[in-house]
Order: C-alpha cells, then sequence, then structure tokens
C-alpha cells in the first residue's frame, strides 16, 4: 500500500505542468471588461460600460443605453518543483499557456431613471492536460499496482528505477477542466440626482471534469466519483446589490456586496471536492470611490474582500486527507477533506484615467491582492498556484464615431513565488502572468 503523503504527492505532480488557467485575485479576474481592467480592475464607484454589474449593479443606471462585446487573451506562466524528504521523488516543471476570455453586457434605459441590463462574464476556472511521461511522474507509475508489482512491491526500488525500466504510464493522461460562468441579469435604479441603488441576479453555471487520478481513489469517501466521470454540471443563483452616490459633482462613492452562493453538487465528482462535491461561490464586498479633480481626469480607488476562507472545497487545509485512519469519515470529498487551505483576502486597486484628447482616453492602474496560498498548504497548489500579488495595467479608448468606441487594456502580473513549510516543505509554487484585451462599444 502507498502512503497517502506519496499518492497525494503524486496527484500534485501530475497536474503541476499541465496548462492551468487561473485568475489572478486568488482565482477572481481582477476587473470584469477592458476599460475597467485598464484602470486596475476598479468599477465600485466607476461604472465605464455594460459590463458595471459586475462590480456594482447601481452603476446600469448610469451609463445610458449600450451594448459591449470584447475578448481578452490571458497568458500565465506557471511553474512549481516538488521534492520529498529523503529525496525518494523529486519534480520540477514550467507551463506557459493561452486562454480566450471572451465578455458581453448590454443595457437599456427604460425611463431617465430605470435601466435594465445584463452582464456575462467568466469569474474563474481551470484547465489542464498532461500526457507525456518524463521523470516527473515516475512516482504517478509506481502509484499503479502492476507497476509496482515489477519491483516486488518495493515502492523506494520503484521511484529509484530509471524512467525507462518502468512500465506504461499506470493512469493514462491526466486532464482538469473546470468554467465557471456568471449571467447577471440588473435592475438599476437612479433615485435622485445624486444616488443609484441596483440589484443582480446572478445565474451561475459550473462544468467540471477530471481524468487520470484513478490512484488516488483510495484517500476518497467514495472512490468511484473521483476521476474519469466526464463532465458534471453545477448550478446556483445568487444575488449582488449595490448603490453609487455622488455627494459632490466630482466625487462619487460606492457599496457592493454578493453574499455566498450555494452551488449544486458536482455529483460525479463527489468523492473529490470537500463537503461531498460542493465548490460554492465565496461571499464578497467592497468600497469605491472616483474623484474628478480637473476635467478630463479621474482617479478611483476600490477595496474588496473575497471570503475564500469560508468556502470548505477551497479553504480546507491538505492536512486533514493526509492523517485520515478512515477515508470513509475524513478522506477526500468529506466535509473535512482536504481542500487547497486558501485564505480570505483583501484587493486593493487604483486606477486613472485621462481624455488626451475628444477622441482619445489612455487609463493606467495597480492592483494588490493578498495573498491565498499559506505556505504550509503549498504542497496541494500546484494544482491551482494562484499566488501573483502585483499587476500594473494600461487601457485606451478611442472614439471611431460619436456612437462606437474601440478599447484595449494590457495587464501584467508579477512573478511571485510561494515556498512550502511544514507538511508542504519541499514544494515551490512560482507564477507570472499577461493579459491583452480588446473590446467593442456601441452607444445608441
Amino acid at each position: 500500500m502507498l502512503s497517502k503523503r506519496i499518492r497525494l504527492t503524486v496527484l500534485a505532480s501530475l497536474l503541476a505542468t499541465s496548462g492551468l488557467a487561473t485568475a489572478t485575485d486568488g482565482y477572481f479576474q481582477p476587473g470584469y471588461s477592458v476599460q475597467s481592467v485598464g484602470m486596475g480592475g476598479v468599477g465600485i464607484a466607476l461604472p465605464l460600460d455594460a459590463l458595471a454589474a459586475a462590480a456594482n449593479p447601481a452603476g446600469m443606471a448610469l451609463i445610458g443605453n449600450r451594448l459591449d462585446v470584447g475578448v481578452s487573451l490571458f497568458r500565465p506562466q506557471r511553474s512549481a518543483t516538488l521534492a520529498t524528504p529523503g529525496g525518494a521523488m523529486s519534480f520540477s516543471g514550467n507551463q506557459t499557456s493561452d486562454f480566450y476570455i471572451p465578455e458581453f453586457g448590454y443595457n437599456r434605459m427604460l425611463t431617465r431613471r430605470l435601466a435594465l441590463g445584463v452582464s456575462v462574464f467568466g469569474n474563474g476556472g481551470m484547465n489542464t492536460g498532461y500526457a507525456t511521461l518524463n521523470g516527473a511522474t515516475r512516482g504517478a507509475q509506481c502509484a499503479n499496482p502492476q507497476v509496482l508489482q515489477q519491483f516486488g512491491g518495493n515502492l523506494s526500488a520503484c521511484l529509484a528505477s530509471p524512467v525507462g525500466q518502468l512500465g506504461a504510464f499506470g493512469v493514462g493522461s491526466v486532464g482538469v477542466d473546470l468554467q465557471q460562468l456568471f449571467i447577471a441579469p440588473t435592475l438599476a435604479y437612479r433615485i435622485d440626482d445624486a444616488n443609484s441603488i441596483g440589484i443582480s441576479l446572478d445565474i451561475v453555471h459550473q462544468n467540471f471534469g477530471i481524468n487520470g487520478i484513478q490512484a488516488f481513489q483510495g484517500l476518497s469517501s467514495n472512490p468511484p466519483n473521483v476521476t474519469n466521470n466526464l463532465h458534471a454540471q453545477s448550478d446556483g443563483v445568487g444575488v449582488r446589490i449595490g448603490w453609487i452616490g455622488h455627494p459632490t459633482p466630482e466625487l462619487s462613492l460606492g457599496l457592493t456586496w454578493q453574499p455566498k452562493i450555494s452551488m449544486s453538487r458536482f455529483k460525479r465528482y463527489n468523492g473529490l471536492f470537500a463537503d461531498g462535491g460542493k465548490f460554492d461561490i465565496p461571499a464578497n464586498y467592497g468600497f469605491g470611490a472616483a474623484w474628478t479633480p480637473s476635467p478630463g481626469l479621474i482617479l478611483a480607488g476600490d477595496v474588496e474582500r473575497i471570503e475564500y476562507g469560508r468556502i470548505p472545497a477551497i479553504a480546507n487545509p491538505q492536512i486533514n486527507s493526509l492523517v485520515c485512519a478512515a477515508p470513509a469519515s475524513c478522506g477526500l470529498g468529506t466535509p473535512g477533506g482536504t481542500g487547497f487551505g486558501w485564505r480570505s483576502v483583501t484587493v486593493i486597486k487604483l486606477g486613472m484615467a485621462y481624455a488626451f484628447s475628444p477622441r482619445l482616453t489612455l487609463r493606467a492602474g495597480w492592483n494588490r491582492s493578498g495573498q491565498p496560498i499559506p505556505s504550509e498548504d503549498v504542497f496541494i497548489n500546484v494544482l491551482a498556484p494562484g499566488v501573483v500579488e502585483d499587476h500594473v495595467t494600461l487601457g485606451a479608448t478611442y472614439a471611431l464615431s460619436r456612437s462606437t468606441d474601440l478599447s484595449f487594456d494590457y495587464v501584467h502580473a508579477f512573478t511571485h513565488t510561494v515556498t512550502g513549510s511544514g507538511p508542504s516543505q519541499g514544494a515551490s509554487i512560482r507564477m507570472y502572468e499577461d493579459t491583452l484585451g480588446v473590446a467593442l462599444a456601441w452607444k445608441y
């Protein structure tokens, strides 16, 4: 029998070099439209387009009639190293992948004060694929009893053998796919010239599949529902509410809150995610301000809190399943089963916009996220190395005509590394990212 630590080590190493797409404030996006992202992701007090409801539904009462569509090319570069005590297993890998993230928003003023719109956006996810064999996957091969039998059941001898002496890959190719989509119909009302309120109905759909991790079914409370069950669906409905006020013509303030969204379980994978396959959307809330100190210049800032630490599948520490003697009561898939150990984070966003000419607006921003991954949980987070903290952003909008705008943005998330300690001793994850986006707006 393989020890639980070795089996989880194998699981982590299998996926660490696969194509993993995560957003950058933990797994939330730094902003939800090309214009917003160009200013560091601000938007709670500064609605810019028909994606405004993603940050604050009240903003839809202030943007007029418009349609916005866009797409961003997201390129994360991640690397991980892993070494078990005594050097029984070592791993080092790098991966760069390209992902396309679409955005869509529509808003219509039903009256001078009442707006009805919809914002469609991705909130986070991952996509992985691993098929080739190298020294990093030796432990996965040894996890196959048929391969281990070639060495008389001696795990140390199997791990120490040259790769060429091993049989076929015991569990086949490995892949993970998680997608999270928000559709947010929104009603917003301008109470008076100084105050607006709004509410969005957040309709959320998640799609998840994983294959090739049969070696870890022994850690689960429900072994058949760990891997190779095609794609599973999860749905939920929540709300986001918001307010924007203008104490003076030059200053706007905003508040927004989205309670936790309870999602249906991934039934086909209720032996993998903690709490029987639950992967809820964490509560988040924030405050924003925007100031126009002179004509053409806008300075804005948001402070956002994301409650990752209150979602078991995300927050449970990795150690739970490692020390579990009875998987049915404390293994993968149970309420106390291994999650990613993430903490809640506070995100600070700062941005500026300057109308360089009647047609051209330039933007810049900075976005800093707290670190969700503690050093003692680095080991399991080679699966989801969302460790970047600081981002710089640039953006621009050019008016093609009175009714049509073309916008661009660029984001660079600086390299950040988290090194493991305690149960994650010997593990390290590192990441940086680049994003380039373009969007077209029609105002009518």
